[in-house]
């Protein structure tokens, strides 16, 4: 049996379910997708990025990920609301029900993208490409928002045929149609390769998505590594990997903060550390996990980004460890210029963790102090989740007003991907 898989992207996820909250629980008159607008921070400081963006935007140049102030500085008059995180929760657990009525096997790929494997099932609907138009057109009706829907033998493609002519469409990418749709593309449409990537492929002589296909793939993997293998073959929309209904553990952690003033001094880029790594922290035992790797990512006032890593000699989830590790990353690498975004990220997640005594050491205090910050640890994630997380704070957050956890663990934004 033919393998067919659908990829369905919801259009500006964030801007389009905003903009249903406003008219529906609100009763507001105005449509954000039909303005210049932008779902990301707070429009009185700098900090945010834009989250989603309406087409009108994206005609003054505004992308996803950019600080805001450079959006509003692109459009003066850019309309700028807050995220709602929870009622994006709500709209893609409604959007992902309809998919599992549909589909028999379903796996979501982010809080506003899934794949559908839709294999045997034309006898049920029929043409697959009239089904997915009705599809499309039931989530219009029922839900306010649309889609877009990609259709192929396998997820690269159906990925890369959603990616096509937006919003509202269905569109086809079967290998006997790679050479017209997607080979004459330009590199960065290829999916997975970053602004780096492409850069370096235009400077080897490889413009299109084509040139790519057609090169010898030994070629590219002495330039990229195990990722040149990976174009290639996406290239020529080869891809076995299988729709699965369950999603892989995490294979990652991390948080980051855009701040609303120059961080000039150590001391108040540690305590934000400090913050970041609250939450990270109690992430990972959350989820009953330990980390082996702490990432420090720092962006600067000239939006120079910079990132440094450092491997834990054991596996942790212990926030004062990670918090140790990040200080000690930015001791190294800061250069002193003032800092306009901090972050903390954590890998190699392991679900065991054993602490190596030493047994060299004449004091054997290493273990103790594991043992003791770990129940800690554990008390405090106790006492938050029973009484809220500002019920238990360090001493050094009480009276200064900052987050001592920043991004913490609401709810909606653990239970879903945002990185969209």
């Amino acid at each position: 049996m033919e393998r067919l898989i659908f990829h369905i992207d919801v259009n500006s996820a964030f801007l389009s379910w905003q903009a249903k909250y406003e008219q529906e629980i609100l009763h507001m008159e105005r449509d954000l997708r039909d303005i210049p607008a932008v779902v990301g921070g707070d429009p009185k400081t700098r900090h945010g990025i834009v989250l989603a963006k309406s087409t009108s935007a994206k005609k003054h140049g505004i992308v996803t990920g950019e600080p805001l102030l450079r959006a509003m500085e692109k459009c003066p008059g850019l309309t700028v609301v807050q995220p709602r995180f929870d009622e994006y929760v709500r709209y893609s657990h409604a959007f992902m029900k309809i998919l599992e009525e549909t589909a028999p096997v379903v796996e979501q790929a982010s809080i506003d993208e899934a794949y559908c494997d839709m294999s045997g099932t034309s006898r049920l609907y029929g043409d697959p490409v009239a089904f997915a138009h009705s599809l499309r057109e039931r989530i219009r009706k029922e839900l306010h928002f649309t889609v877009n829907i990609g259709i192929s033998n396998c997820k690269i493609l159906a990925k890369m045929a959603s990616d096509f002519e937006k919003p509202d469409k269905v569109h086809t990418l079967f290998p006997n149609e790679i050479v017209t749709k997607m080979w004459p593309l330009p590199v960065q449409e290829l999916f997975l390769v970053g602004k780096s990537s492409a850069r370096k492929l235009q400077e080897l002589g490889i413009r299109t998505i084509g040139d790519i296909a057609r090169m010898n793939p030994s070629i590219l993997q002495l330039h990229f590594g195990k990722q040149g293998i990976s174009m290639w073959e996406h290239a020529n929309g080869i891809d076995d990997s299988p729709v699965c209904a369950e999603s892989d553990a995490a294979q990652s952690y991390g948080n980051s903060t855009t701040l609303s003033f120059d961080v000039k001094d150590a001391e108040t880029a540690k305590k934000i550390l400090l913050s970041l790594c609250e939450t990270v922290g109690a992430r990972l035992r959350a989820d009953q996990t330990y980390i082996r790797c702490v990432t420090l990512t720092m962006k600067d006032c000239d939006f120079h980004t910079s990132s440094h890593q450092t491997a834990l000699d054991d596996a942790t989830n212990v926030t004062e460890y990670i918090y140790r590790e990040a200080c000690r990353l930015f001791d190294l690498h800061w250069n002193h210029t003032p800092l306009r975004l901090l972050g903390v990220s954590v890998g190699k997640v392991t679900d065991d963790s054993y602490y190596q005594m030493d047994l060299f050491s004449s004091e054997q205090t290493d273990t103790p102090s594991t043992e003791k910050l770990s129940r800690l640890n554990a008390a405090i994630d106790c006492i938050r989740n029973r009484y809220g997380e500002d019920s238990v704070k360090r001493a050094r957050f009480l009276e200064s007003g900052d987050s001592h956890m920043t991004k913490g663990l609401n709810k909606a934004k653990r239970e879903s991907d945002f990185t969209t």
